[in-house]
This record gives structure tokens, sequence and C-alpha cells, in this order.
């Protein structure tokens, strides 16, 4: 009787064990990983304790108080309103033909100033950027940062001294024989005042951020540039702005985001009852509404349509930038 024998398979030739199937060890890993990373560099991670707090408590704890949006609220009683009334206090801005001429001049406003106040430090960029001899670029760059510097009472100090009706602006006015004009009482000229005092202050600062952005372009790009006989405007046009592109869409598009929130304090200090007419804009007839006349619920409710219009701006532009020019925020 015989037995027969299977023989062995080659080396090489078996079958590979099967594996067992194990359950995800991504997620343990990068926790070990950050468990790790924060026991090494506690101390700059501590760094970050304090800028959290001031956001928690300064910019999302307050969000609850938009709830008396829809709430009456009365000062001394309950912090989020004490009676539920839906939306009366968005009806009643939005029929408020008063709103409306504030929203207006907040439009008007908020466009001059985009339009002028964002290419302003762009063109000076590009000029200081071509000054060679450093004296003098160190001393326009000094002159026109110096303005940012002053706080905005100062500014608009300064601006009501000059155009005042004794003021150097009239002065020389009555040299060439023109009678003082009332610069700081006559509506048609406080957009002019505002947005003059805007640049005037922020043109140099806005620089800062664009000289940073063009020290990283490459110095072989213009050498090509060169070598194909460009001169320094076709320079400018094809290789420094399209460098400093992504710095410019970014500023674009947190300048639109902030468009309705048109500068309060520099508002409030210029304006007086005679300009309403054309200075009077949301935030400051949220500060009357609210803190003059206790109307907070009123001005909750106008605020939150600030808000939602501003956020609408600010992704709406990042969705047109990502998709004209292929550089967004997010």
């Amino acid at each position: 009787m015989s037995t027969s024998t299977t023989s062995a398979p080659p080396p090489g030739t078996q079958d590979p064990p099967p594996r067992t199937r194990r359950g995800p060890e991504r997620p343990v890993t990068a926790r070990r990983g950050w468990r790790r990373a924060l026991r090494r560099d506690w101390q700059l991670y501590s760094l970050a304790v304090l800028p959290l707090l001031f956001f928690l408590v300064f910019r999302y704890l307050p969000m609850i108080g938009n709830v008396i949006a829809f709430r009456r609220f009365e000062p001394g009683g309950s912090i989020l309103g004490e009676q539920w009334v839906g939306l009366r206090y968005v009806r009643m801005f939005l029929t408020d033909p008063t709103f409306w001429q504030v929203f207006r001049n907040t439009l008007w406003l908020g466009g001059l100033t985009l339009v002028f106040c964002f290419p302003i430090p762009i063109v000076l960029a590009l000029l200081l950027n071509e000054v060679r001899r450093r004296s003098l670029k160190r001393l326009v760059q000094s002159v026109s940062y110096l303005p940012h510097f002053l706080s905005v009472v100062i500014v608009a100090g300064i601006t009501m001294q000059m155009l005042a009706t004794d003021g150097p602006v009239n002065h020389a006015l009555d040299w060439f024989g023109h009678d003082p004009v009332r610069f700081i009482q006559e509506p048609g000229w406080f957009r002019t005042i505002y947005v003059g005092s805007e640049i005037w202050q922020t043109a140099g600062w806005g620089t800062i951020l664009y000289l940073a952005a063009l020290t990283t372009i490459d110095e072989d790009l213009y050498e090509a540039a060169r070598i194909d006989g460009a001169s320094r405007w076709r320079q400018i046009w094809h290789v420094t702005l399209p460098g400093i592109r992504p710095t410019m869409i970014t500023l674009l598009i947190l300048n639109i985001g902030t468009f309705l929130a048109v500068g309060f304090e520099k508002v409030l200090l210029l304006y007086n009852p005679l300009t309403y007419p054309t200075a009077d804009v949301v935030s400051t007839y949220l500060y009357r509404a609210g803190v003059e006349s206790n109307s907070f619920s009123y001005a909750a409710a106008i605020g939150l349509f600030e808000a939602i219009i501003g956020l609408v701006l600010v992704t709406g532009a990042n969705q047109l930038s990502r998709r004209t020019v292929g550089t967004s925020l997010w």
C-alpha cells in the first residue's frame, strides 16, 4: 500500500499569508504627533492663549447679543431682551427713509474710499521701488508713514484746522481773490474731505506690504525682460504687477469685506448736523439710535443687517477672484 506525498512548492511561489484587516491608524498617529509637539513646544503654543482669549471674549461671545435684534431690550432688564418680537425691528429700518439715506451715504463713502485709497499705495510702492538713492527713499517712506501713527482725533483736528474759515486753505484762497469757503459746514465738501484725509493717513502705511511683496520677485525675470527689449514701463506691467498680484487681491478682498464699515471715529469727529445729508453713515446712525436714543434692539437689527451684507460681499469677492485670476483667501 503506497502513500502519496505532495512535494512542497519551490520557495518564492507560496501565496502570501492573508493580511489581517486593522483599524485606521492615521488618526491615532496624528493625535500622538500633536501631543508630542505640544509637549515639546508648549512655550510657543502658550503664546496663542491670549490672542485666542481676546477673540473669544471680544469677538465671539458678543455675537450672542445679536439676539436682541429679535427681542425687545430695555436698559436695566435682561441682557438678552424681555420679549420676543420677531422681525419687527427689521421691518422698521427697511421702511425708514432715514436709514436708506445713510445707507446710500455709506455706499458713496465706501466706494470712493475703495476707488482712491486702494490703488494709491500700489502706485506709491512702485514709485519708491524705482528710486535708487537710499537716502531719498527712506525720507519719502518716513514722511508718508508718519500720518499712520497719529490718532484719528489728531488727524480730524488737523483737518478741521486746515479747512477752517480762518485756516491756511482759506488764506491761500484769499490770496487768489476767492471768498472763504466753509468746507466743514457744507455737505458737498464732506466726501472730498473724508477721502482726502483717509488717503493722507493710510497711503504711506499701505505701501509696506507691497514693498515687501516686491522683494520676492525674481531678478532673473527683469533680466529676461530687458534682454527681450522691454522698457521700464513694460517691465512694471508684465513683471512687477503680476508678481504682487496675490497681495493686491488679498487686500482688495479684505477692503471689500469692510466696505460698509466706513471709519466711524473719523466721520463722527468731522461731521455735524449741517453735513448729515452726505456725512451720516450707518455706523454713526447706529450710534445715535443705540447710545443716544437707547434703541438698542433697533440698532442691533441694523448692525446685523450690515454684517450680513459684509459677509456676502467678502464671500462674493473671494469667489470672483478665484474664478477670474486664480487667487483667493480660501
